[in-house]
């Protein structure tokens, strides 16, 4: 079947997920570096992501797990484990003495096929190298192991791709902590025969969470993560749309001197997102300060940007969409990251479980640098009163309730940690319309 996603609320039907193993431990020793935004405990977020893959099968969904889709692909390709091979020789480096090196070598090049494809998997999540010290006595070799930036983030399946009408955009990860990513998930998907509208290149940067099918339109965030040369590349591209909104990264007006903090709002998931036709969902302060540059589509000059820019809920507004109003402080704790099923029917984190630990890191910034995020947090503190006072958390709400949207929440307190829900941690494989 096609790879194609028109709207983000047409019924999901296929989805690509990874299931975290070790490498999210090494995320664990440092979770600044690594991206994420707080220490959180791996069997409960293991956990976590399993109540995730079993709400989707619940749903009707087909869940595709992303070790057993490339053992698929290897198997279908025995070519690709050629390439997969080479690519494993050009990761794992052998240091010490000459002899021992050499020796080493040999063993992995002739070692290679008889490893299956799990271990070889292994191999591209891991990235290890070996260093070797000789000691006196037969057969006393110290291997000290290093890892080459283990993909510690690959379960965040959003963000190296995305579906649009036209089929995948692949991307090109902002970061280098995630630049591996798209090597392995982009060669998956194409080896696999899945449609791809095209391939984001140097200088562009792309990332899946700055990406929102709409329709009749689309959405494309630009800023830290999704830089201009990308979204450049992908209004060439054969991605289906007539109109494309680009979204410029907002930064919140609680942070003094209109600084921008991407950990605020990283991609535009992280601060909008549309449960159902006709149906917004996000946090006011943010949708008032994105600007969007409109292009429409004219015969053979492509996509050509219109001379008016407005905000993103002036340009919402004129599309005819409500717009459901989230706090700060449930947009920082991930109420807009939700999974839309089908129209008005959505997985959603459960916010109250979210809010107080999101408080706590910002507590930590402000105390860190006050003069930039003390008055966000007086904010955030506010707002907590009045939700507690209210006893309505997202997506526990009234206004959902009255647009007619059903809501799935999930326990995912401890896997948010690594700064992403349940939109973020889905790689959409296909939508019908």
């Amino acid at each position: 079947m096609a790879n194609r996603a028109r709207a983000e609320w047409d019924p999901l039907r296929e989805v690509l997920i990874h299931r975290p193993g070790i490498e999210m431990f090494f995320g664990l020793t440092e979770p600044y570096s690594f991206l994420y935004e707080r220490a959180f405990s791996i069997d409960e977020a293991i956990y976590e992501h399993t109540t995730l893959e079993h709400a989707l099968t619940e749903a009707g969904v087909e869940v595709q797990r992303l070790k057993r889709f490339a053992v698929d692909v290897e198997a279908k390709h025995p070519d690709f484990l050629d390439r997969v091979r080479n690519a494993i020789l050009g990761i794992v480096h052998y240091t010490g003495p000459k002899a021992m090196v050499e020796r080493s070598k040999l063993a992995l090049r002739r070692n290679l096929d008889r490893f299956d494809a799990e271990t070889l998997f292994n191999f591209l999540l891991l990235r290890p190298s070996v260093h070797l010290e000789r000691h006196p006595g037969y057969r006393i070799v110290l291997p000290e192991v290093r890892l080459e930036v283990p993909l510690a983030n690959l379960y965040f399946m959003r963000d190296q791709q995305a579906l649009s009408h036209g089929g995948f955009i692949l991307g090109r990860m902002s970061k280098p902590q995630r630049a591996n990513e798209p090597l392995l998930t982009g060669t998956l998907l194409k080896v696999g025969g899945c449609d791809i509208a095209g391939e984001v290149r140097p200088p562009g940067t792309f990332e899946g969470g700055d990406f929102m099918p709409m329709g009749s339109f689309a959405l494309i965030g630009n800023g830290d993560r999704t830089n201009a040369a990308g979204i450049r590349q992908i209004l060439a591209m054969p991605i289906g749309f007539d109109e494309v909104g680009v979204v410029h990264q907002p930064s919140h007006p609680a942070i003094p001197g209109n600084e921008l903090d991407p950990m605020i709002d990283m991609h535009l998931d992280t601060y909008f997102n549309v449960p159902g036709e006709g149906l917004a969902v996000g946090c006011t302060p943010l949708l008032n300060a994105a600007r969007v540059d409109v292009y429409h589509r004219h015969g053979r000059r492509g996509l050509v940007r219109e001379p008016k820019t407005v905000s993103l809920t002036e340009y919402l507004k004129a599309k005819h969409f409500d717009v459901i109003p989230i706090s700060t402080l449930e947009q920082m704790s991930y109420a807009s990251n939700f999974l839309c099923l089908k129209d008005r029917h959505i997985l959603a984190v459960e916010v109250e479980q979210e809010i107080d630990r999101v408080l706590a890191t910002l507590a930590q910034s402000a105390r860190a640098d006050p003069r930039r995020y003390n008055g966000l947090l007086r904010l955030a503190r506010r707002e907590r009163a009045e939700l507690s006072e209210r006893n309505e958390f997202f997506p526990h709400l009234a206004a959902l309730r009255d647009h007619g949207v059903e809501a799935t929440p999930l326990g995912l307190r401890e896997i948010t940690g690594g700064y992403g829900g349940a939109h973020c941690m889905t790689c959409v494989l296909r939508r019908s319309s």
